[in-house]
């Protein structure tokens, strides 16, 4: 079972920094960042569209220039980092969930990973468009549909847009969906599972991987909880 650093290690740093990524690589399989385009087209880490909740900045990430968001403080003196700046870090180290957040932005962001692909990499978002376009334009990496509501057939929708895995909220997950999913070929990462008692759950229903806040716990609990139930094999770089 895979782990996957939310924003790198959100309960352990800044989100979405070079820092919380670090923190992140210390224990997971892959570090998931959240990746915008910048008023000059860089793609650059931040989860909202507006730089006022995790930076000293305010108004519209798009409205800025990468130049302009670099004088910011993304927490504890963090910058916002590029994604050039993010693919140096985890290059040889650990794998990357790269989470585009804006539909039209995937040709620009496929660029950048190709310049330097991680060793692992899954491409996701919630948007199906995006999916279906990321998987096209790069397929060799893995594509991922990201859900938190009600999509009628996930596994269907999944598996329409070429994606290799679903990541679903975690309270959607159940043990049908998980045999629908491993049927279909899926993989089942779902987030956020920041609980012994979730990953207990987790294991029971057979998923291969998981988002955690802070990988390093989410690491322990796995280790302490190895010898209850077998751990179904899958590999975060192929189905």
């Amino acid at each position: 079972m895979f782990i996957i650093g939310h924003r790198g290690a959100r309960a352990l740093g800044p989100e979405n920094t070079l820092s919380s990524l670090r923190k992140g690589m210390a224990c997971a399989d892959l570090v998931e960042v959240d990746l915008r385009l910048t008023r000059d087209g860089i793609p650059v880490a931040i989860h909202d569209a507006t730089l006022d909740r995790t930076t000293d900045g305010a108004g519209p990430v798009k409205g800025h220039t990468v130049e302009d968001l670099a004088g910011l403080d993304a927490g504890g003196g963090e910058r916002i980092p590029t994604l050039a700046e993010i693919l140096d870090l985890v290059r040889n180290a650990t794998g990357l969930v790269a989470e585009i957040k804006e539909p039209g932005t995937e040709a620009i962001i496929v660029s950048a990973l190709m310049d330097q692909m991680p060793e692992r990499l899954f491409l996701v978002s919630f948007h199906p468009a995006s999916v279906a376009t990321a998987k096209r334009l790069l397929p060799g990496a893995q594509a991922g549909l990201i859900y938190s509501e009600e999509t009628g057939d996930p596994v269907a929708l999944a598996r329409s847009v070429q994606a290799d895995l679903i990541l679903p909220r975690w309270d959607r997950v159940s043990r049908e969906l998980v045999e629908r999913a491993h049927a279909a070929g899926l993989l089942v990462a779902p987030w956020l599972l920041n609980t012994e008692d979730d990953i207990r759950e987790a294991l029971r229903l057979g998923i291969d991987g998981f988002s955690s806040d802070d990988p390093c716990a989410a690491r322990r609990y796995l280790e302490g909880l190895a010898g209850e139930r077998p751990v179904r094999q899958a590999s975060p770089g192929g189905a």
